[in-house]
């Protein structure tokens, strides 16, 4: 994956921040909202592409096109680079293999154990009972 690669693929769009704020918020337009096309990413290997999207399916639209806002700051740049960022780790997280599981044996000591501790809580139960005349 190259990031400056993938940076270049990416549409911004500076509209007004919506909550409280007064006038800042009905003048300056300081939420950034990013999309990427995953699906037309020239990017992104076609396994690669695959990948993400089933990662990322909650986050796509029908369309395979993954949409992050962010309105934290008051600057529009710092919104862009904030958006830039969490866009960036949310691929990577996407893209990462993860590693096959490996099935453990359970140690013998371990079932015997378990048997030793099993046959003391039945004679105890036992013991309880009253004894037949």
């Amino acid at each position: 994956m190259d990031k400056e690669k993938i940076i270049t693929e990416l549409n911004y769009k500076a509209v007004r921040s919506s909550g409280a704020g007064g006038q800042n918020v009905n003048k300056v337009s300081s939420k950034v909202v990013l999309t990427f096309d995953l699906l037309n990413s020239f990017s992104l290997s076609d396994e690669e592409k695959e990948r993400s999207q089933k990662k990322l399916k909650s986050k796509l639209t029908l369309e395979g096109i993954l949409i992050l806002n962010c309105d934290e700051d008051r600057s529009q740049l710092k919104n862009k680079s904030i958006v830039t960022k969490r866009f960036l780790e949310i691929i990577e997280k996407s893209l990462l293999i993860p590693k096959p599981r490996k099935a453990t044996k359970i140690p013998k000591s371990v079932i015997e154990k378990r048997l030793k501790e099993k046959a003391t809580t039945a004679e105890i139960k036992q013991n309880r009972k009253k004894p037949e005349l």
